[in-house]
This record gives structure tokens, C-alpha cells and sequence, in this order.
């Protein structure tokens, strides 16, 4: 087992990261903004070090100052989280040219899937189910893209391969506004993501996002922990995640594991990584594949008993995964609700001094948070500061256990989006299950 890692993050996945590693004996060194040496990981790891200022940039994007605090410390491995450096192929690269270990995939495989048309080749190859589409990037040739527009059918989505976040995409519904959106969207590309490669997919109307959760050694072995539904988002942005996803079926739920499972044995994955597909009318299309821990797996952890992020720690220590495919159990129903340092209403960030800080408790109730009374939520970095999670024997259950646990978690001095959360727990049509991607932020403009 790796001896001692470097957590590269802050926040709630920091303390979460550094709970894994004391759990299995590892030692910890945090590393912290100068507006962060107050955060509970900070304090609770057994080396710190400080790699800048506020700015993300100057700090946690900051390759010679995480490397440096390796190289210092003497951390043997190094895990990103989320977010940040996590998915950046350059920094896991440059980790392990400088004899370190990165706890996520090899740089290669996250190059990969960072490349939309890249990644849809793969998946085709591994019989993952994908959106009909151009299989690759649109060229010059105009007469090849409409014949190919037309054999998807209309309405179709013109996609920026180096896009994500939600930018770099358009909607085309008919076949004389084609050509002119392509170029639009070419040129958009190019200025924001330096790439302008483009490419086509059929439109889904009233999808539903769900994924598939896996964890591979690296040698061609892979494991599937079941899928997760989040498709309560605003702005791309996911607000509540549940696992198992409601209304798939058991059948539909093996065979697309089988084909994720499949597809990181192809590539020899290794590490935690999650498969992310639009769900329609009981089919799978894939969209992505994150190559690091999920915000939401703690959803996943509760209905499998998997701690995902020791699976991490194992594997990159070169150990075989802890379970295989036939001895994991789904079991109950779990749902987590993001709580964000913002005003409910208007949604904008809510930084400031949190005077009182009550987690709520009881069986089948887990919270995953960093801030405590008298921590000062600062206002450089996304305003997540608690996930709540409950757990059921079934998604009743589940509800009902959030609905009691929002209620009791009580956060003062700062605003948060709890009430947003009590709204959508009382919300008939989140209740039934099933509801798409467009559901949230249509009722939100009621």
C-alpha cells in the first residue's frame, strides 16, 4: 500500500480523501491556499503545505507548486479529487515522469476520453451504446454532412469535441440552417477551447441523465457499482443524484454495466470513472466518460457498501480491486442533495462567516462537509460546502429520511439553497421518479 499521498483539492473531497488514508494506514499531506489553512483536512492531516495565493490559478492549478510540495514532503502518490487538476492529462503525465504516483488514470486514457470524438470511437469499438451521429468530426465536404443529418434525423446537435459545461453546443431543426450553425459553432470552438473541431448528433428532446459507476486495476480488470440518476440539474449543473436510477430496469441496468465493463477491460482503465449517458425511451446513448471520482459517489458507496475511494488507493498501489463483479450487491436506495453557499432564490454565491453549523443525524443519514462554526466559507471557489446524503430501504424511504434530515441540518450566517432542497423534496413530480433533465429548470421558471 501506497505510504503517504498528497491531496491535491480542498473542501469537502479533501476531508473525504484524507478519511480513506488514515482508514487504511496511509499518512496525508494537505496542501492549502493562504485563504484555505483553516479548512478541517488542513488541520487534520499530518503535513501541510501552502502553494499560493487565493486564485486558483496560483494555487491548486498550480503543476510546479503541487509537484514541489511532493518532492518536499516525500508523498509517494498524489490524488486530485475533482476538479482542478483531476482530469488534466498534462499534470497526471508530468506526476508520473517525476517518479510520482497519480491516483487516477493513466494520461493517455484521459486524453482520450477529454476527446469527445476520441471517446465515442472507443466506446462504438466496446459495443457501448452512443447518439447517432457523424462518428467523427465534421469536414469540409458539405454534401457529406447533410447527407449524414439526414440519415440521423432532424432536430440534430452540433457538438465542439474539446466542449463541455454546456458551451459549444446548438440545436439545428432544419436542414437550410445547417451549414451557417456548423461555422458558428466551429468558430465558437475555436475561441473557447482552441480547437474547432465539430461534430454532429441526433437531438433527444426529454432525456434522462444517468450513469454507470466503475472501478478497473489498470490490467484489464474491471468491476460496475450500478448506476446513478441526476438528472435534477440547473445550467448543466447537478443539484440532486440518486442511485439506483428509478425506472430502469434490471435488464437494461446489466447490459449497459456489461458494455461499460467491456469498454474500460478495452482500455485497461484504471481507477474510479464514471460513464455518462442521456436515457430515453429505455435506451442508452452515451455523452461522456469522467475519469475521476464523481461528486456524487457517495450515493453509489451506500447501496453497494463499495468505499470507492479506498478501490482508488488500492489500485493505485498496484493491489487487485477488493470485490469482483459477481459478490457486489445493489441493495436499498440512497439520494444526496448538493448544498451550496447561496441565496435560494437568486442563486448567486453567499461566501461569509458560518456562525452555526448543526449536521443532522440518525440512521440511514450521512454528511459529507467541510465548514464547521466559525469556519468562513471564502468566495475564490465553487460555492459547494456540504453533501447530504440519506439512505433507505427503498426511495421512499430514502425521501423521506432527506425530507427529516433538511429540515433538522440548520446552517447560520451565511445563505445556502436547503430551501431549494425542502421545494424539490415536496415536488409530486420528483416524487413519482423519472424525471428529465429539463424538469428543475422548468420549474424553476414557473
Amino acid at each position: 500500500m501506497i505510504e503517504k499521498v498528497l491531496i491535491a483539492n480542498r473542501g469537502e473531497i479533501a476531508l473525504r480523501i484524507l478519511r480513506a488514508c488514515k482508514e487504511l494506514g496511509i499518512k496525508t499531506v494537505a496542501v492549502h491556499s493562504t485563504v484555505d489553512k483553516d479548512l478541517m483536512h488542513v488541520r487534520l492531516a499530518d503535513e501541510s503545505v501552502c502553494i499560493g495565493p487565493p486564485k486558483s490559478a496560483d494555487s491548486y492549478l498550480n503543476v510546479p507548486a503541487i509537484i514541489s510540495a511532493m518532492e518536499l514532503t516525500d508523498a509517494q502518490a498524489v490524488h486530485p479529487g475533482y476538479g482542478f487538476l483531476s482530469e488534466n492529462a498534462d499534470f497526471a503525465e508530468q506526476v508520473e515522469k517525476c517518479g510520482f504516483i497519480f491516483i487516477g488514470p493513466r494520461a493517455e486514457t484521459i486524453r482520450i476520453m477529454g476527446d469527445k470524438v476520441a471517446a465515442i470511437d472507443a466506446m462504438i469499438k466496446a459495443g457501448v451504446p452512443t447518439v447517432p451521429g457523424s462518428n467523427g468530426p465534421i469536414t469540409d465536404d458539405n454534401a457529406r454532412t447533410l447527407k449524414i443529418a439526414r440519415e440521423i434525423g432532424y432536430p440534430v446537435l452540433i457538438k465542439a469535441a474539446a466542449g463541455g459545461g454546456g458551451r459549444g453546443m446548438r440545436v439545428v431543426e432544419k436542414e437550410e440552417d445547417l451549414l451557417s450553425s456548423i461555422t458558428v459553432t466551429q468558430n465558437e470552438a475555436g475561441s473557447f477551447f482552441g480547437n474547432s473541431m465539430v461534430y454532429l448528433e441526433k437531438y433527444l428532446g426529454n432525456p434522462r441523465h444517468v450513469e454507470i459507476q466503475v472501478i478497473g486495476d489498470g490490467v484489464g480488470n474491471a468491476i460496475s457499482l450500478g448506476d446513478r440518476d441526476c438528472s435534477l440539474q440547473r445550467r448543466h449543473q447537478k443539484v440532486v443524484e440518486e442511485a439506483p436510477a428509478p425506472g430502469v430496469t434490471d435488464e437494461e441496468r446489466k447490459n449497459i454495466m456489461e458494455a461499460c465493463i467491456q469498454a474500460c477491460q478495452n482500455i485497461k482503465y484504471r481507477g474510479a470513472g464514471t460513464f455518462e449517458f442521456l436515457y430515453e425511451d429505455g435506451n442508452f446513448y452515451f455523452i461522456e466518460m469522467n475519469t475521476r471520482v464523481q461528486v456524487e459517489h457517495p450515493v453509489t458507496e451506500l447501496i453497494t457498501g463499495i468505499d470507492i475511494v479506498k478501490e482508488q488507493l488500492r489500485v493505485a498501489s498496484g493491489l487487485p480491486l477488493s470485490v469482483t463483479q459477481d459478490e457486489i450487491m445493489i441493495k436499498g436506495h440512497a439520494i444526496e442533495c448538493r448544498i451550496n453557499a447561496e441565496d435560494p432564490a437568486t442563486f448567486l454565491p453567499s461566501p461569509g462567516k458560518v456562525n452555526i453549523f448543526h449536521a443532522p443525524g440518525g440512521n440511514g443519514v450521512r454528511v459529507d462537509s467541510h465548514i464547521y462554526s466559525g469556519y468562513t466559507v471564502p468566495p475564490f471557489y465553487d460555492s459547494l460546502i456540504a453533501k447530504l446524503i440519506t439512505y433507505g430501504a427503498d426511495r421512499n424511504e430514502a425521501l423521506l429520511k432527506m425530507a427529516n434530515a433538511l429540515e433538522e441540518m440548520h446552517i447560520d450566517g451565511i445563505k445556502t439553497n436547503i430551501p431549494l432542497h425542502q421545494d424539490i423534496m415536496r415536488d409530486e413530480g420528483f416524487r413519482a421518479g423519472g424525471v428529465n433533465i429539463h424538469y428543475l429548470e422548468k420549474k424553476l421558471k414557473l
